[in-house]
């Protein structure tokens, strides 16, 4: 008997992403299918952007969780459109990623306070973060250094 696609959804919120392992690829929002075609499933994931590093990672991720539940066909399809956005993490992400000390992303383009200390007094130090998605700031009230998940 086959797994439902509930149950496979399920395993697949067990899958942290490499890069913030606090965070599972279902809350990311990039796993954006999964369906039984036949024998074979089939699990579409849009990468968070087109150079991500990481996507043959997750791929062999998502492999590995699901080959060791037992799912023996199966498809992992490279979904690019429509491109994946920040308004795709789930709000227990964003809890997540603000416990793991990282901004989540909001519409204003910069964080909206420091994950850890609530201050709104902050600074960008570099565009570019400890990944290729998120960008280094800094809070002038605790004076911690912190990664922003940057809007895509």
């Amino acid at each position: 008997m086959r797994p439902s696609v509930k149950q496979i959804w399920q395993w697949l919120d067990d899958v942290p992403d490499p890069e913030i392992p606090v965070i599972s690829l279902v809350d990311l929002g990039i796993i954006r299918g999964v369906e039984w075609r036949g024998d074979t499933l089939e699990v579409a994931v849009t990468p968070t952007y087109s150079g991500c590093p990481a996507t043959s990672i997750i791929n062999l991720d998502i492999e590995t969780a699901l080959r060791g539940h037992g799912i023996d066909k199966l498809e992992i399809k490279r979904q690019l459109s429509p491109p994946w956005t920040t308004d795709w993490l789930s709000d227990t992400g964003r809890e997540k990623l603000q416990k793991y000390g990282i901004a989540p992303p909001t519409a204003a383009g910069g964080p909206a306070a420091c994950p850890n200390c609530g201050s709104a007094n902050l600074n960008k130090v570099s565009q570019f973060g400890s990944t290729p998605c998120k960008a280094a700031w800094r809070c002038n009230d605790c004076l911690e250094p912190f990664d922003y998940f940057k809007c895509i």
